[in-house]
Parts: structure tokens; C-alpha cells; sequence
């Protein structure tokens, strides 16, 4: 386990530093603001070879950093399952314009959305596993849905639009039949 060290910035922020296996430190300095700074340096300050690389992130931009960080672990332990023939397992980040922004959850299936389930919501550092129809989705949460690809394209629409794709009715004019 990665030993992290918490510093409080006063009328900064927090700054979290950790040293790694070749011996550089990694830091963020969060501040109060919203934003974040990413930063390397070397862990021996005083040798010739100490650089120091600075990345200043937005609140977005440091979320989006977390997400891909994290996100790998999450997506190679699942990855057996993406083996399942149709099941699809997807990520879906809720931003502010989004219909589902500060809405409750609901039920899909009462929207015509069956054999698709929230399998999480996850905000900031926490999951929330199994989500109930009341649960309030915010922007930043991201949300974890398991089905077949259509069933996940469908409800992303809705997530994003508020709409339903409807499915093209067998014999319709311009839509083969089967």
C-alpha cells in the first residue's frame, strides 16, 4: 500500500504527497478554489538530476485524471466479463446538461428500459452499490450500468436526453421486416 502524506496549505488547500518505487514524489496540491496542481519532483532535492514538472488542472480536468487513474483498476478486474457474449458493461459520467442531472434515478424498467440495471453510483471517493429508484444522481457522479449494448446506447440517450430510442416497427415503411 502507497504511504500518502497529507499537508493542510493554510489558505491554500491540502497538499497530498507519496513517494514511488524509483524514488520520485508525486503530489497534488488541492486547492481551495476548485482547482488542482499536479506535481513531480525528485525525492533527493539536492542532487543534479532534480527536476520538478508542474501541471495545473481545473476541478473537470482533475476529476477526469481521477476517473482514467481509478478507472483502469476497475476495467481489468472487469474485463473478464466484458467476454460475455451480449453484456455490456459501461461507464456513463453525468454532466451538468444532462437530463438526469439532479433527478432521482427512477426505475428503468418503468421507462421500458428492461434487462438494464444500475449496478452503482459512484461520487467522489464512494460507490453507492445498487442504487434505489429514489437515489439523486448529481453532475460528477458517474454511473455504472450493466446490459446488452443496445439496452446501454438506449439508456444513455435517455440519461443525456430524456428521450427513449424507440425501436423501428417490423413492416414500417423503409424497415425490413425480421
Amino acid at each position: 500500500m502507497v504511504d500518502v502524506r497529507r499537508v493542510k496549505l493554510p489558505g491554500v488547500g491540502v497538499l497530498h504527497t507519496f513517494v514511488t518505487d524509483d524514488g520520485g514524489k508525486v503530489g497534488v496540491i488541492a486547492h481551495r478554489s476548485g482547482h488542482s496542481d499536479l506535481i513531480t519532483f525528485a525525492d533527493e532535492e539536492d542532487t543534479a538530476e532534480a527536476s520538478k514538472v508542474s501541471l495545473r488542472l481545473s476541478e473537470d480536468e482533475a476529476h477526469t485524471l481521477a476517473e482514467l487513474l481509478g478507472g483502469t483498476q476497475i476495467t481489468e478486474s472487469l474485463s473478464a466479463l466484458d467476454q460475455v457474449p451480449g453484456l455490456s458493461i459501461d461507464w456513463f459520467t453525468v454532466d451538468y446538461e444532462d437530463h438526469i442531472a439532479g433527478q432521482p434515478l427512477g426505475s428503468l424498467a418503468d421507462r421500458g428500459i428492461i434487462g438494464l440495471t444500475v449496478v452503482a453510483v459512484v461520487r467522489g471517493e464512494s460507490a453507492n452499490p445498487a442504487p434505489s429508484p429514489d437515489f439523486r444522481v448529481f453532475p460528477g457522479d458517474t454511473l455504472v450500468v450493466a446490459g446488452s449494448p443496445e439496452k446501454v446506447a438506449k439508456a444513455f440517450n435517455f440519461f443525456r436526453t430524456g428521450e427513449l430510442i424507440a425501436k423501428p416497427k417490423t413492416g414500417a415503411i423503409g424497415v425490413p421486416p425480421g
